[in-house]
């Protein structure tokens, strides 16, 4: 890995995982809300997580890293999840990607140490 892409990686796996946390953090706030604000809520947490996934598939498609791909198929069932109200798995989904895009940050981290850059 060149070390350009190094740090192409490290920047858009730490902006994924700092988007992802968020998103997990606010799954589990959908149990305090109840009716019309359970729906308004989940709308928006529905739509943060696409524009997380957005964010993730252009990470995707400038460095290639499979991971990347990975951490998005999750969130997808992430999102599938939130829609019909399956916070728990939800939130286990959210974590799989979060951890795919550690994967990618640590590997960038690795050649970008390796190359005395950090």
């Amino acid at each position: 890995m060149e070390s350009k892409d190094a740090v192409l990686r490290y920047q858009f796996a730490e902006r994924a995982k700092s988007e992802l946390i968020i998103a997990s953090q606010l799954v589990m706030t959908l149990n305090d809300y109840k009716d019309v604000e359970l729906a308004g809520a989940r709308r928006m947490l529905i739509l943060l997580m696409d524009l997380v996934r957005n964010e993730i598939e252009f990470g995707y498609r400038a460095t290639g890293a499979t991971e990347f791909k990975k951490s998005i198929d999750a969130l997808n069932e992430a999102i599938s999840l939130v829609e019909s109200d399956s916070l728990g798995p939800a939130s286990v989904k959210l974590g799989e990607s979060i951890s795919q895009a550690t994967t990618v940050a640590q590997n960038a981290w690795g050649v970008l140490e390796g190359r005395g850059f950090l």
